[in-house]
C-alpha cells in the first residue's frame, strides 16, 4: 500500500504533510504535490496533517484515478523536503470541487 495525493490538493498545496514525512517522498508541481509510490513507506503520518484531506491510502476508492498521476509526476517534478508557503488563497480553494479539469498544471514547482 502507498498513499496518494488527490484533487483536493490542487490550488491549496498547504505542505503540512512534507514536514512529517520520514522518507521525503513528496514532489512539487506548480499547484499541487504528489507522492512517489515507490518511496512511500506507508506510515500514514502525512494523511492527518493535510487540511483539505487530499491524502488517502491507495486502497481508498478515490485513489484509483490518482495513483497513476502521482506515479507519473513524481519522476518529473522536483523533490520537496521542507514546508513552503501555501498559496495566499489556499483556504478559498480548500473545499472546491472539480479542480483537476479546470486547474491542474503539469508544470513543476520551484522545488527547494
Amino acid at each position: 500500500m502507498t498513499y496518494v495525493v488527490t484533487e483536493a490538493c490542487i490550488k491549496c498545496k498547504y505542505m503540512d504533510c512534507i514536514e512529517v514525512c520520514p522518507v521525503d517522498c513528496f514532489y512539487e508541481g506548480e499547484n499541487m504535490l504528489v507522492i512517489h509510490p515507490d518511496e512511500c513507506i506507508d506510515c500514514g503520518v502525512c494523511e492527518p496533517e493535510c487540511p483539505p484531506k487530499a491524502i488517502v491510502p491507495d486502497s481508498d476508492p478515490q485513489a484509483a484515478n490518482w495513483l497513476q498521476l502521482n506515479t507519473e509526476y513524481s519522476v518529473k517534478w522536483p523533490n520537496i523536503t521542507r514546508k513552503g508557503t501555501p498559496p495566499p488563497d489556499a483556504e478559498e480553494w480548500k473545499d472546491a470541487q472539480d479542480k483537476y479539469s479546470q486547474f491542474f498544471s503539469p508544470k513543476p514547482g520551484k522545488g527547494e
